[in-house]
């Protein structure tokens, strides 16, 4: 690969992986566990190959029992590198063949490949300078369960994969199922050897090939390169090694194998994840909440109970002043409350009803239906996690609500211009009553004690005490009227400004405790999707 290519393959796998890792964060709660964790390892394992040597290829040689996987790995490196295996310590642990020393030792370190061959090199295949590791790996269907395991762990691992079958076991499903249709993404890194051609007739070769091609297809690797070999007569050896060489030579397996890496964690997290986008939050969908979370605090009652004291102290304030002091029986339904506080910040709790099961199911009820209109359209453990944000503050709604409440300014004691008005004007009728009432009495006692009594100002034949009299209580009595009627206007005016204020603060509480935690979930899940397709995007 140019620098320029290198780089720019570089770039593309550092934002994947980001993207990645981004996604995994985000899904962290909400996808299972095992999902999440696989994809660290692949972060986990793409860091720590990004660091080691980037001049070095790897190649695994994996292959069932019988299949002549270390005799194709002898005769593709040009030496009788894999006699030793028999001289090893245990059969579980890989031999690598290196072409290249300078940089391999931490790589195989990192593998945990301790049985370490430098190869001679093979003309037109691999000398010190093509930095090249070829790795005999344990047979994949061992009866060793280390085996086994050296086997997955190498899968995971190595740059290149090179599968060796045999015209026996060739479809054996072990590989296919186990392995090769788990690497349907990674074709750019995989060949397969259809090793022991020897042992077929010439005429059966084809058939078998074509059949190992068609299984292939199925697994997801249509694409993949098959090749025919024999490591007994040197058969198609050259055109494996040609494929390996072509790889090592072009330095970019490294970055394909790890872009299959990704491409294979995004798949499975998507698939973990579900398709699909929240509906999100709807404007109506919030108002609903809010006006469903507002009957359920008893906002009704306070809109009325703020409209009727209101009216209350109209009389109090206005009414004809000898029966007004009547009004003073009747309790103020503010008071009641606990809502006439002189500071709404003094208050902590109203005297509305403590919520009950009605009260609650409504609460209930509401969040449930909030949290799945938003939730619509999302997979299920996205909508699941929507839901969960939705109820998670549900308890908390019946004592918020209630301080929401008790904390608004209802104006309950704020005066209105016209009731001195009103005041003072019966006041006067009433002193105007009283002075008629005065000068009738002062005119009956000179009439009962035989003393001359003064005439009587008439105006229009009537005499103006009785006027006083009258029209002082006429005046009253009108003023009481007008004033009920205008308290009535003004408790309604004030009323609605009181469900203005309160259903603002329900609001509020329903934008904190429920709409918040939704739009998170939702916003989470949309990063999610994002991410997710930022990191699939090969």
């Amino acid at each position: 690969m140019s620098r320029h290519s290198d780089t720019r393959e570089s770039s593309r796998l550092d934002r994947r992986l980001s993207a990645l890792n981004d996604a995994r964060e985000l899904g962290e709660g909400v996808l299972p566990d095992e999902s999440l964790q696989e994809v660290f390892s692949v972060l986990e394992r793409a860091s720590s190959r990004r660091s080691l040597s980037a001049e070095h290829t790897v190649v695994g040689f994996f292959g069932a029992t019988g299949s002549g996987k270390s005799s194709l790995f002898n005769a593709v490196s040009g030496a009788e590198i894999a006699t030793a295996a028999a001289r090893r310590p245990t059969t579980s642990e890989p031999l690598a063949g290196v072409w290249g020393a300078e940089g391999s030792e931490p790589l195989l370190d990192w593998l945990e490949v301790r049985n370490r061959h430098h190869a001679a090199a093979v003309e037109g295949f691999a000398d010190e300078s093509t930095g090249l590791i070829l790795l005999d790996l344990p047979d994949f269907d061992s009866t060793k369960a280390s085996n086994r395991e050296v086997v997955q762990r190498m899968v995971g691992l190595v740059d290149v994969l090179v599968w060796v079958l045999d015209p026996q076991k060739y479809a054996d499903a072990a590989v296919h199922n186990d392995f090769l249709s788990r690497l349907a993404s990674h074709g750019a890194v995989t060949l397969v050897v259809l090793n022991q051609v020897d042992r077929l007739p010439e005429r059966d070769v084809q058939p078998v090939m074509e059949s190992l091609r068609s299984i292939l297809s199925r697994d997801g690797l249509g694409k993949v390169q098959v090749l025919a070999a024999s490591a007994l007569t040197g058969a198609g050896v050259n055109q494996v090694r040609g494929a390996i060489r072509d790889v090592a030579v072009k330095r970019n397996a490294q970055s394909q194998r790890l872009a299959a890496d990704i491409t294979k964690a995004s798949a499975e997290l998507g698939a973990a994840s579900g398709e699909g986008t929240a509906a999100g939050v709807r404007p109506a969908s919030t108002r609903r909440l809010a006006d469903e979370l507002a009957v359920a605090a008893n906002v009704p009652v306070v809109v009325r109970a703020v409209g009727q004291s209101y009216r209350l102290e109209s009389v109090r304030r206005t009414g004809w002043p000898v029966t007004r002091w009547l009004s003073r029986f009747r309790a103020d339904p503010l008071r009641r409350l606990n809502l006439r506080s002189t500071s709404p910040s003094e208050l902590n709790r109203t005297s509305l009803p403590a919520a009950g099961a009605p009260e609650r199911a409504r609460t209930d009820a509401a969040v449930r239906e909030f949290a799945d209109a938003a939730s619509a359209g999302a997979p299920g453990p996205w909508r699941a996690a929507i839901r969960a944000a939705a109820r998670e503050g549900r308890e908390r709604l019946p004592d918020a609500l209630d301080q929401a409440i008790a904390g608004t300014d209802l104006a309950a004691n704020r005066k209105s211009w016209w009731w001195g008005v009103f005041n003072v004007i019966q006041w006067l009728a009433l002193l105007t009553v009283l002075a008629g009432l005065g000068w009738l009495g002062v005119l009956a006692a000179l009439g009962y004690f035989q003393m001359p009594v003064p005439e009587v100002l008439r105006v229009e034949g009537w005499p103006v005490p009785t006027l006083m009299i009258a029209g002082g209580v006429a005046l009253g009595i009108f003023l009481a009227v007008t004033g009920r009627v205008i308290a009535a206007a003004a408790a309604n005016a004030r009323a609605a400004k009181a469900r203005k204020r309160l259903n603002a603060a329900v609001a509020a509480v329903a934008q904190e405790l429920v709409v918040e935690p939704v739009e998170v979930e939702v916003s989470r899940q949309a990063a999610f999707s994002a991410a997710l397709k930022t990191a699939a995007a090969g």
